[in-house]
């Protein structure tokens, strides 16, 4: 009974981190799940499904990864980070739920819990996708040549 609690935390703690690990691809793995979806509506056969799927995810997360990186306007930087995260709340509330539900936490309890789950899940996507863009620095760069101290402080004998 003993060895079977400690894997079920064990367990329990391996796909809690799978999810926040993870969280951030969940805006890429809906388009690419929506685009092979599509595709292979469109009879284009299973092998195009899967190969426009993974362009089209791969794509969708190197092109926000680069925006957010380059872009210096807060506002389009929010709004690049509200896309990216919103999908990983979504994603972190409904798991959230489930593990409650598995838990038989009551109705008023699972609903607490997905909500923070939702919110602690997104700022994790959050954060990560401003991770890859680095400290804002708009501090002016010194040139190679200035030196830190005053010329009128300088001994020149």
């Amino acid at each position: 009974m003993f060895i079977s609690a400690i894997l079920s935390a064990l367990g329990l703690g391996v796909i809690i981190y799978l999810l926040f690990t993870l969280a951030v691809y969940a805006l890429p793995f809906f388009v690419a799940v929506t685009v092979g979806m599509y595709v292979y509506g469109a009879d284009a056969g299973l092998s195009a499904a899967f190969v426009s799927a993974f362009f089209a995810g791969a794509i969708t997360l190197i092109a926000g990864q680069i925006a957010f990186a380059t872009i210096r306007s807060v506002p389009v930087r929010f709004a690049i980070g509200a896309v990216y995260a919103t999908p990983a709340g979504i994603a972190g509330y409904h798991a959230i739920k489930g593990l409650s539900e598995i838990g038989g936490a009551g109705e008023a309890w699972t609903l607490v819990f997905a909500w923070i789950g939702a919110i602690v899940v997104g700022a994790t996507a959050w954060a990560r996708i401003a991770f890859i863009a680095g400290p804002e620095d708009d501090a002016p760069r010194a040139s190679a040549n200035s030196s830190p101290v005053p010329p009128s402080m300088t001994n020149k004998y």
